[in-house]
């Protein structure tokens, strides 16, 4: 079974505000999936996890609310963006790594089956 990392507070929220600044607009089901493709979970009822976490960007304005369950991108200085995106890219490294637990063909199996 895979380990997965377990994200919470700015954790959370780098990754999701970088998912909907590098692709858009996207439904809170959309991100669950996100998560679960780069080997992230979340603690307690996921839906209300992830929302929770955007209600919080979007006061700041990095998120936008565009209707029940859908986000969108906001704005952000571009430093703040630089910052959340580096961030988010070592937390997918952190997870990847945790997942294949010194077992590299594992990983590329779960990455591309088993056409390797």
């Amino acid at each position: 079974m895979t380990q997965r990392k377990v994200l919470r507070g700015t954790e959370l929220r780098h990754v999701l505000t970088t998912y909907l600044a590098v692709h858009g607009p996207s439904s809170v089901d959309a991100l669950l999936e996100l998560l679960d493709y780069h080997l992230f979970t979340v603690a307690g009822r996921p839906s209300k996890t992830v929302s929770d976490a955007l209600r919080w960007e979007v006061r700041r304005g990095r998120v936008r609310r565009l209707r029940r369950g859908h986000y969108g991108p906001g704005a952000m200085p571009r430093s703040t963006e630089h910052y959340i995106h580096q961030h988010a890219l070592d937390l997918r490294e952190e997870a990847a790594a945790m997942a294949v637990d010194g077992d590299l063909r594992s990983f590329w199996d779960r990455l591309c089956g088993d056409e390797l």
